[in-house]
Formats: C-alpha cells, structure tokens, sequence
C-alpha cells in the first residue's frame, strides 16, 4: 500500500511518502504513552486554549490547507474551505464544553457513604479515517479525546497523506505538545500490532464495511474498546404533502455534495406517488445543470471522484444495476473533455429487490429513485436496508415527518432540512453502519474511564442498608 498523492483532476503524482516502520510506530506509542501520564496530571483548561489556538490556526491557514485538501482527493475548493471551518468549529466546541461535560457527578445511593463517577483518560487511542473528508474526519476523533487527555496514532486513507500530514503539522503548530497527534504511513498489518499493544486502549473508524471488519475483530480479539461508522444507503423520503419547491432544491445537492462520496448522502430517493413525476423531472434538470471542471474553478460545480479505483468501481456497479433490469433516467455517458477521474452524474429507476443495486452503497454521483403508494411503504422500503447511517424525511407537516423519521432504523435523521453535521450532534449509525457515537456529549465519553468512587460515611457502617448488603442479600 503505497502512500501518495496523485491529483485526481489530472492525474499528475504530486507526491509519495513512505510507510512507516514497526520502530516509528513502537517509538509513537511511547512518546504518546507518555504524554498520557502527564496529561492525567494535567488541568483540562491548558488543553482548552490549545485547542483554541488549533481551531484559529485552521481559520488562520484555511487557504492552504483547503489546496491540500483539493488536491489530494479532488473536492471543489470550496467544499474544502467549508471543512476547514468546520474543524475550526468543532474544536472550539470542544474546548469551550469539555471541562463541563467531563466534570465529576454525584450518584443517589443506598451505600455506606457518597459515591461518584469521575471521567478519566483511558490511554493511546487509534485512529482510522478515510479520504472523503480528509480533516474532518480527524478533528472528530481528535477535539474531544484531547480534551479528555488521550493522544493518538493516526492511520489515515493511502490517497490523503498530504492532508493528514497537514493536520498534524497544524497541531504541532498550534502549541499542543509532541504526541497529541501523530500521523504514520502504517500498512493494514500494523493497524492490529498497534491495537494490540497494552498501551493503547480504544481504535476509532471511519470507512468501509470491510475495513470495519477487520478493525473492530482486531479490538475484539484484545479487548479494545471501539467505535464504527461505516457505510450509508441513506433514504430520502418524499411524502406527498411535502413542499416540493424545498425538496426539489435540496435533493440535487444532499446526493451530489463532494461528488457524491459521503457516507451520509441521500442515495434512495423515496418518493411518493403523487409527487413522483415532479420530484424526478426536477433531478434531472438539476443534474443536468451541474458543470464539471478544475475543482480549484469557482465556477466548477461537480468535481471529479477521488481515484480512478473508485470510478471504476462506481462503473461496474452502474452496468450491473442496468443488466438487472434498472433504467437510466439521466447520465451514464463517459466523460471525455478531462483526463481526470469524472463521473456523469446518473439518475436510476425501475430498481427491483433482486438487483444488486438495492442492496449495495454506490459511492458517487448516482442516485436511485423509488415510487411507493403509502407512507408505510416508503418507511418499510427505507428500513429494507442492511445499513442505518441517516436519513432525510419530507412532509408538509414537520411533527409528522419527525413521527415517521422515528419509524426509520437509522442513527439520524433530518426533517424538511439538509443533512448537517455540528459538534453539538451526535453522529453515527446502526446495523451495518457501525456503532457509537462521535462528536456531542455522547462522542466525548467514547473512551472515558468513568470510574466510581464510594468514600464511606463512618456513622453508617453499621447501616444494614450498606456495606455488603450487595452481596451478601440475606445480610448472613
């Protein structure tokens, strides 16, 4: 697994970047091993203001680490600024409620004394993040579990090197202390040596199913705590009261987003039948619109895919699906005015339980469309999903599209609204999608020893209600 950048606008090889070494990445666990013991001593109000000074240091440097960004995996330019601030976002949230959510809390008990839960670090925790949003993804992981006190090893995706490069380096930069963050080049053998290791002692994911997989079976096998989010066929549902003026200007855009390559994209387009024709008509005039180009253009409204790998990938799916049966709407022509790695954006119907289609994550700028006559159709077709990811519901009435968003078996789901990730909500999926929760107050305890803590109360030794009573019931 060789580590570089290739710009897929071009396909010109910016840079290569060699693997780390089993040595790098014993040394790292001991340098971050290290800091955890400081870091336990440590108040988290000198973490806060580094972390301030990481989030300004985003905003101050954003220009140059959004080109990082394009370059590296080719999202417009303008989709790399917004993930800059959004770093920037999350890592003053962080900084600003961590103190507040980590604080020690008191517990009604019938045992002898007080008892209290006290948040503590864990230790090391392994990081594993994919290339779709390059810095973003880090800053989920890395904003609360450095304000909890748990550095980390970053293993980030092969066609990223510069953008993880970049993040650490912005760390460094920012003041926070050699371990909080380190990126290795590391193969997928050294991701178990690293969870394996007693110093590390929780692994975060971002990826494939099949990545998930492999990670999470290396933490079970060591008994490392994990959290998963994995992939997404996310619903998007159309009831037939729905404001169609809103639908229509938002359903382009939560598929095409970053080329379509977001694992909480809509990607089943669920509509009813009443608005069906109009709902369809109106995506094909919006993916018609789009204009394919240089990503760091203004102009440029769809990029290219990150790799030619996942063009082809997305290829074979597509003819698959139409040999099944499906029917293209819109799309499916090659891309011949750039060498980079464009996708026509594609529209499919006609999609029948037994084509692969209905199944699968088409990770790109297609998108499938579904008619349903009943609302509870549209909620069984939506859940007929081995994955839970999010979801999107459109109703003319917002109660009652958050009462048919409960009935959908997904980790999130947004209500006449656009899918949007804030540090403030908790992110993450069910069912194949993966487990736990990042980011929010949820996301912050993924690795916290919450510990318990009962200090007797001398007067009350004596308490049949104390002592052990617990264990031994019939107080013999």
């Amino acid at each position: 697994m060789a580590y570089r950048t290739l710009n897929p606008f071009n396909n010109e090889l910016v840079k290569e970047y060699p693997n780390s070494t089993d040595q790098e990445l014993d040394e790292a666990i001991a340098q971050e091993y290290d800091l955890y013991q400081t870091w336990k001593k440590q108040d988290i109000s000198e973490r806060a203001k580094i972390l301030h000074n990481i989030a300004k240091y985003f905003r101050d440097h954003e220009e140059d680490l959004a080109k990082t960004c394009t370059i590296d995996m080719g999202k417009l330019l303008t989709e790399s600024r917004g993930e800059v601030e959004l770093c920037a976002i999350i890592a003053d949230w962080f900084a600003d409620h961590s103190e507040e959510l980590l604080k020690p809390y008191k517990i009604d008990t019938i045992a002898t004394g007080e008892a209290i839960v006290e948040k503590h670090p864990t230790g090391v925790i392994m990081m594993v993040e994919p290339w779709n949003f390059p810095y973003y993804q880090i800053m989920r992981v890395f904003a609360p579990n450095f304000m909890v006190g748990n550095p980390m090893i970053l293993k980030h995706a092969a066609i990223t090197p510069g953008s993880a490069q970049a993040f650490a380096d912005a760390v460094l930069a920012a003041g926070a202390p050699k371990g909080s963050l380190t990126n290795l080049f590391l193969s997928y053998d050294q991701v178990p040596k690293a969870i394996a290791d007693p110093r590390v002692q929780g692994v975060a994911l971002t990826g494939s199913e099949k990545g998930g997989t492999a990670v999470a079976a290396a933490a079970g096998k060591y008994l490392k705590k994990s959290t998963m989010e994995l992939g997404g066929t996310d619903a998007f549902v159309v009831l037939d009261d729905a404001n169609m003026d809103d639908v229509t200007n938002i359903a382009w855009r939560a598929r095409l987003y970053n080329d379509g390559q977001v694992c909480t994209s809509s990607k089943r387009f669920i509509v009813m039948d009443k608005v069906y024709d109009e709902f369809l008509d109106k995506l094909v005039e919006n993916f018609s619109k789009v204009k394919m180009g240089d990503p760091m253009d203004p102009a440029t409204t769809l990029a290219p895919m990150n790799s030619e790998r996942a063009k082809n990938k997305l290829q074979g799916q597509l003819d698959a699906a139409i040999a099944a049966g499906a029917k293209v709407a819109y799309g499916n022509k090659p891309v011949t005015d750039f060498d980079g790695q464009f996708f026509t954006p594609t529209i499919l119907t006609d999609i029948s339980k037994d084509n692969p289609a209905y199944r699968e994550e088409m990770f790109g700028p297609v998108a499938q469309v579904y008619k349903v006559h009943t609302e509870q159709e549209a909620i069984d077709l939506a859940n007929d999903s081995m994955y839970g990811l999010g979801g999107i519901v459109f109703a003319g009435d917002a109660d009652h599209g958050a009462e048919v968003a409960s009935q959908i078996e997904t980790g999130m789901v947004f209500v006449n609204n656009f899918m949007s990730s804030l540090p403030e909500l908790p992110f993450g999926g069910v069912k194949n999608s993966g487990y736990g929760r990042e980011m929010s107050s949820i996301g912050q305890m993924a690795f916290v020893n919450e510990q318990l803590i009962v200090k007797a109360d001398h007067s009350n030794l004596a308490n049949p209600a104390g002592g052990l009573v617990a264990l031994d019931p019939q107080n013999k």
